[in-house]
């Protein structure tokens, strides 16, 4: 019995393409002079889901350095997140704002 090997390369070839991860960015809380620190605490908690140690390490961060990192996820996640921070802020009469740059 004759064995058909005219697409074994080819077959070959789409077995070894590599996906590419997704690129990574790094969310960024900015401090300003309204925004409580217990605000911040609470948003990093609930949004970031970090725990009440890591929530204020952030928010001392923020308060004393200008900003800080509370987490780094791929362009959709980090979209969402910022967004869902600028709602939770404006929501309690905040000017509270989050970036992102790529990780």
């Amino acid at each position: 019995m004759a064995t058909d090997t005219r697409n074994e390369g080819e077959l070959l070839a789409r077995n070894e393409e590599k996906l590419k991860e997704p690129d990574e960015y790094r969310v960024i809380l900015l401090n300003d002079d309204f925004t409580t620190m217990e605000f911040v605490v609470s948003v990093v908690m609930t949004v970031f889901h970090k725990p009440l140690p890591e929530a204020t390490r952030i928010m001392l961060d923020v308060h004393k350095k200008g900003r800080g990192t509370v987490g780094v996820y791929t362009y959709d996640i980090a979209t969402t997140k910022i967004n869902q921070v600028h709602l939770l802020a404006r929501q309690n009469g905040f000017p509270l704002k989050c970036t992102m740059e790529k990780a």
